[in-house]
């Protein structure tokens, strides 16, 4: 009997031997960082500071009071420089604090081990410090932890699953934190059990990570039955939601629902790693690990980075680029990721990964056209048609889109992959999200300027 797996889905070149091998580092203390008030999903943040304010490193200085969202910290203490418009990692430019850096570092306690008792905390107090503290989805989507633990009434969590499967080629900053970090994402895989009551964990990683399973299993101790260490088959996207939820507990979350609506909660094994710090030390998300590979990079290495830090001044730090050619640089890996236009962006909550690629592995800039072969529909594991899709999303066909599922994409890029015309198929239908979320804002903004009218 083979591994678990998912419908449909590719096999990549993985190249994760370029850093797998590469121990979590420091990053050097940036002199200055650039935090943007945009870094989950739901409603952007508000800055509590103004220009000039004196911050410390750990300080809250954005929030709002909408239910999906997540505070922000200051990543170093020094003093906000200003607030105004900046360039995000996902191809906008988005209200941002830009703080200027004192040399100054807090010591967090973060190698003192566990501090706190969890029997000692309600699933109340487990929500309220997750939500304080800035967290999200640490594997990209950056949906607000929190929120994930506050079931709407009427729907039981029975079961958490940790993502370890780390299915972008390139990228290894989770493999590295469950191999050095173990204790804390079991740690806090056991609290986000407790945050929602599910008396069933599991932890899914890809067989190719061989060591990462043994030492999450040594975490765990022979003598644990709540909590079990999923092998699943190394294959793209195994990491995605509704894939892990089918690979691990043969359960399908039904097109338009959420893995909540199965009994399931998703989280990230970093995201567990910093739940731990939260709870034990108070530490808010500050700093990510970020994987910085690719056959551009001189030196690939796992980079424990502060929030705010540039992509230039990270990539100097693993030895800059390599000369000659043509570079594309990614905020994350080569399936999903979001190319750069330039390298002072900052790092964010949800830069898993920074990746460099130069010669013949990068995207192709000309493309043919559909010569309706169905490789992608034999490729996308939400079984869409992707060659539709993008076409509808590309000339902004929007009711089409919507009625050929255009939301139920993931956006794994399976498509684009395996797409013989290289037709950039995951960037159309990207195009067509956008399209359709403007036009109903736009629609809402009309609706309350009429009903305003019509009070007057």
């Amino acid at each position: 009997m083979g591994l678990k797996t998912f419908d449909r889905g590719i096999h990549p070149a993985y190249n994760k031997e370029l850093a797998s091998s590469k121990a979590i580092t420091p990053a050097a203390l940036p002199k200055t960082v650039i935090i943007p008030l945009r870094q989950h999903a739901g409603a952007p943040c508000t800055a509590l500071v103004k220009k000039g304010d004196v911050v410390e490193e750990g300080q809250k200085i954005a929030d709002v009071e909408a239910f999906v969202s997540a505070p922000i910290h200051a990543s170093i203490s020094g003093k906000v420089k200003e607030i105004d418009l900046y360039q995000h990692p996902v191809g906008m430019k988005v209200p941002s604090i830009v703080i200027t850096g004192d040399g100054e570092k807090k010591d967090w306690g973060t190698s003192g081990g566990v501090t706190v008792d969890l029997a000692s905390l309600t699933p109340d107090a487990i929500r309220t410090t997750i939500r304080e503290s800035g967290i999200v989805g640490m594997g990209g989507a950056g949906f607000p932890t929190a929120v994930k633990l506050n079931a709407p009434k009427g729907k039981k969590i029975d079961t958490i699953v940790l993502n370890g499967c780390e299915c972008e080629p390139y990228l290894t900053a989770d493999h590295r934190i469950m191999l050095e970090e173990a204790d804390k994402v079991v740690w806090g895989m056991r609290a986000l059990m407790k945050g929602v009551g599910a008396p069933n964990g599991f932890i899914g990683i890809e067989d190719n990570k061989k060591d990462a399973i043994e030492a999450i299993k040594l975490a765990l101790g022979p003598s644990c039955t709540d909590i079990k260490v999923i092998e699943l088959e190394t294959k793209y996207p195994q990491g995605a939601e509704k894939m892990l939820i089918k690979a691990a507990l043969n359960r399908k979350v039904p097109k338009g629902k959420l893995p909540l609506d199965v009994g399931v909660v998703v989280n990230n094994v970093g995201t567990a790693a910093a739940i731990f710090d939260a709870l034990n030390y108070g530490k808010p998300l500050i700093e990510r690990v970020v994987t910085v590979s690719g056959n551009g990079i001189k030196e690939p290495k796992n980079l424990l980075c502060r929030i705010g830090t540039t992509f230039e001044e990270i990539i100097k730090q693993c030895g800059g680029l390599k000369e000659g050619g043509e570079f594309e640089v990614l905020n994350g890996g080569p399936m999903m990721g979001i190319a750069q236009m330039q390298l002072d962006v900052p790092v964010i909550k949800g830069t898993s990964g920074i990746t460099a690629l130069m010669g013949e592995v990068i995207k192709p800039k000309k493309y043919d056209a559909c010569i309706r072969c169905a490789s992608c529909v034999e490729a996308c594991p939400m079984a869409l048609m992707p060659y539709r899709l993008g076409d509808y999303g590309n000339m902004q066909r929007l009711d089409d889109f919507n009625g050929w599922g255009g939301f139920d994409c993931i956006e794994c890029g399976c498509c684009s992959y395996v797409c013989p015309s290289k037709r950039p198929l995951l960037q159309w239908i990207r195009l067509g999200k956008l399209r359709v979320r403007q036009n109903q804002q736009a629609q809402q903004e009309q609706a309350q300027l009429a009903e305003q009218a019509s009070a007057k």
